[in-house]
């Protein structure tokens, strides 16, 4: 008999596309974006701004590669 797996057998399996696998190097990603742009700030806007550039650092990724 097969048997069934759980939800929590489930979520440990990380199979090619989900987004429980790409989940972990985005938070990684994210915690580099921040220290980069908060160590290049030169004042608290622009700190606040780097910050919410950490956020969306994926698209200027992409825009810089397929600008290439």
């Amino acid at each position: 008999m097969k048997k069934r797996n759980t939800k929590k057998e489930l979520s440990t399996n990380c199979k090619y596309g989900t987004k429980e696998c790409t989940g972990g190097f985005y938070f990684l990603g994210f915690i580099g974006a921040v220290i980069y742009y908060l160590q290049t700030s030169t004042s608290f806007w622009n700190g606040v701004l780097g910050i919410l550039k950490a956020i969306v650092w994926p698209v200027f990724a992409i825009y810089k590669l397929l600008g290439m």
